[in-house]
């Protein structure tokens, strides 16, 4: 791999060439404000029940209405209730909110509980149950998404103090980089590329973007990917990628030429950025991707109704009762059937209910 020959002082870059990308823009702010709404959502009630939890007085004489739990992405589950309660000589009405991960299938029990200290502050059992859980869960959701802001801030942050490095002349020292991924989308080249080459490599990635008619300083390939010749301005943080005509390293004319002209042979060797086509299904792929997808989901909603009729802990599962009801009437007999060996002195589940809506059909 040749060398690039550059005048020996000082050099300056043009405006830009490290770029920031888009998508930092809007997600950092999206993320930063799901970071905001879940400590206000979710940080009250801890407080409010961490209160609750270091003098915690049961009401069996409480009242727990529209209690109700939903279950996202099979083990986030947020539970919703209204408190009615009278203490001291007082009546109380409030709503509480709990949020914890669980792997639990079929309903929950859970009571009323208040501080005996603040008899206003009440909440479920089931959220002191799951305090250090839900404690847990809203720390974890805050410190990766607020790290995962953080970081584009940082590396937006260091984009925009490279860029003003490149402005003011320093010694410049050609490396060579990875394109990892380009793109050419409006007349523009977007180019993602990494220092992992160079016996000086840093590890880090960086992003550019080239005009119309502007195409990189490709100088071979490796492992299916390009390399191209970047340059280190000084002691700055981020390589910067040149173009293949070194518009932008500040050079007079002839300076460019006699740089680019020992790497001309080389330049014509070297792979251009030519995207390959997309190759897209045959519509038979497609019908057996679809129908084997189709087989997986209805393997698996038949184990879950087995399990569900055979070894569920409670014939409220959803959702066992309504995989038991889409069955086929002589399926949906059986398996009432086995439902009622183990639960018939409960009422009948959604899917086994007779006309009364309670009694076992």
């Amino acid at each position: 791999m040749s060398s690039l020959a550059l005048p020996s002082r000082p050099l300056s870059l043009a405006r830009n060439v490290i770029s920031t990308p888009n998508a930092y823009f809007w997600t950092t702010p999206i993320i930063l404000a799901l970071v905001v709404f879940l400590a206000l959502w979710d940080a009250p009630g801890l407080i409010r029940d961490f209160q609750i939890s270091r003098k915690p007085l049961v009401l069996e004489n409480g009242d727990v209405q529209n209690g109700r739990c939903t279950t996202r992405k099979a083990i986030f589950t947020d539970c919703e209730a209204r408190l009615v309660y009278s203490y001291g000589g007082r009546n109380y009405d409030t709503e509480v909110e709990v949020m914890f991960v669980d792997f639990h299938t079929g309903d929950y029990e859970t009571g009323l509980v208040i501080s005996a200290d603040h008899p206003e502050l009440a909440t479920i059992s089931l959220g002191l149950d799951m305090l250090w859980n839900r404690i847990i869960t809203l720390t974890v959701f805050v410190v990766l998404l607020g790290g995962m802001s953080l970081g584009t801030i940082f590396l937006g942050l260091r984009i925009w103090r490279v860029n003003s490095q490149l402005r003011r002349p320093a010694m410049l020292t050609p490396v060579p980089v990875e394109v990892t991924a380009f793109d050419r989308k409006r007349g523009i080249l977007s180019i993602t590329y990494n220092d992992k080459i160079a016996a000086d490599k840093t590890g880090r990635s960086a992003y550019t973007r080239m005009k119309k008619g502007e195409e990189p300083l490709i100088v071979g390939q490796a492992n299916g990917k390009a390399i191209g010749l970047a340059v280190r301005h000084g002691n700055t943080a981020l390589p910067v990628l040149l173009d293949a005509r070194l518009q932008r390293v500040e050079l007079t004319d002839d300076e460019r030429s006699a740089a680019l002209a020992p790497m001309a042979r080389q330049q014509e060797r070297a792979p251009a950025l030519i995207e390959e086509p997309r190759r897209s299904a045959s519509i038979w792929k497609r019908l057996q991707v679809f129908l084997g997808m189709l087989l997986l989901i209805v393997i698996g909603a038949a184990g879950f109704w087995l399990w569900y009729i055979t070894s569920s802990t409670t014939p409220f599962q959803s959702p066992g009762m309504d995989i038991n009801n889409l069955m086929p009437a002589p399926l949906n007999e059986w398996g009432c059937e086995q439902l009622k060996k183990r639960f018939g002195q409960d009422r009948a589940p959604f899917g086994c209910v007779a006309d009364d809506f309670t009694s076992w059909k």
